[in-house]
């Protein structure tokens, strides 16, 4: 999972690919941290992100996240947060799960 400025889904989803993720799925956010709490004219902007999810094998995950650190990152202008979080079943996503198990065609 990464969240990034909004406009920067497109390089996290690129840096992925570019790691061996096969694709992701983008939702808008805002953010709602001290830090993100902005003033234009005296009126109170939240800052908008946008969250990229990617299913991967276990073994990828290291590459992946070093590949959109690198790319979009805390210290890049998308400003970027990425971590992994175990799955431990899923629905819905057949070509994902035919991969997880080691089925690919």
């Amino acid at each position: 999972m990464t969240i990034v400025n909004r406009g920067f889904a497109d390089q996290v989803v690129d840096a992925a690919r570019a790691a061996g993720a096969h694709g992701g799925t983008v939702f808008y956010a805002r953010g709602t941290g001290i830090h993100e709490l902005e003033k234009f004219f005296a009126i109170s902007i939240q800052p908008e992100k946008e969250v990229v999810l990617n299913i991967v094998r276990h073994e990828q995950t290291q590459a992946i996240i070093h590949s959109i650190v690198a790319s979009a990152g805390l210290k890049t202008e998308g400003k970027g947060l990425s971590f992994a979080l175990p799955i431990s079943n899923m629905a819905g996503v057949v070509h994902s799960l035919e991969m997880l198990e080691g089925k690919q065609k």
